[in-house]
């Protein structure tokens, strides 16, 4: 398989737990090429999936580089997952938010518009991205506030956004599940979303979805929905081509439909 590599790693972040001691959180960075346009670059930041407990920002690493081969600056996101951090998912969402606002406060730094912002994931990944847009609980200590943590638009693939009963997650976040579901804390400055799902997807239903889009369009707020007949949960990935391919051009369209991307996707 093809290899991906980001053009720099940063680190965003320092944490420390004491099962784990200190550890630094990076963001793994693919910068445009030199054939963008001068100036403000929108930006767009992947979280990976794996329930909150594992996962790698590799996963994200060829979404990553063919959006900055469209002109962005593409990040892959480490953040707080059990199995390294002994970490919860509250933890995860503080990253989320976090990794957010770094990016604005650096935006100068790396040529960033602060507001052409793409937050984006899968799985529990997506659901980081979809918190940082909607939660208002589990804020860092020390994050500068009034910087704004919601990203200006979501790319979100099979996301975990329902941790109510009978929603992913309900069990582990019971405590708290109605401050850390995207879908209960939707609201009408909610960023225009896109959402990929398999119809067979065996964690996140398609009435899940629906019932994600229909809300987001009581509040007024953009939702497109792209069911992909009979795949399951994880199509999205590279190694699934052919999905990969069309969930990451509809992306893109989806993308020059606000004003963040210029042309057709080159895929």
């Amino acid at each position: 398989m093809r290899q991906f590599e980001p053009d720099k790693i940063l680190t965003y972040k320092t944490v420390s737990s004491d099962e784990f001691g200190p550890a630094e959180l990076n963001l793994h960075v693919f910068m445009p090429g030199p054939q963008s346009p001068a100036g403000k670059c929108p930006a767009i930041v992947f979280f990976f999936g794996g329930g909150w407990n594992d996962g790698t920002p590799a996963q994200f690493y060829p979404q990553a580089e063919y959006f900055a081969g469209r002109g962005m600056v593409a990040i892959s996101a480490e953040y707080r997952v059990t199995v390294r951090h002994g970490s919860s998912t509250r933890e995860s969402v503080k990253d989320a938010k976090s990794v957010i606002r770094w990016l604005r406060h650096h935006a100068a730094d790396l040529c960033i518009d602060p507001e052409r912002l793409v937050a984006a994931g899968g799985s529990a990944g997506g659901h980081l991205a979809a918190a940082a847009a909607t939660v208002k609980c589990f804020e860092e200590e020390g994050d500068d506030s009034t910087i704004s943590c919601r990203p200006d638009a979501l790319v979100l693939f099979n996301p975990v956004f329902d941790n109510g009963p009978g929603g992913f997650g309900h069990e582990r976040l019971m405590e708290y599940w109605q401050d850390i579901s995207p879908m209960h804390n939707i609201d009408n400055a909610t960023p225009p979303t896109i959402v990929f799902l398999g119809t067979e997807d065996h964690l996140i239903p398609t009435t899940t979805a629906e019932k994600y889009k229909q809300l987001m369009n009581d509040q007024g707020c953009r939702c497109d929905l792209h069911l992909y007949d009979g795949a399951e949960h994880g199509f999205f990935n590279f190694a699934h081509y052919e999905n990969y391919k069309s969930s990451v051009i509809e992306a893109d369209r989806f993308l020059a439909s606000l004003g963040f991307l210029d042309g057709e996707p080159t895929l």
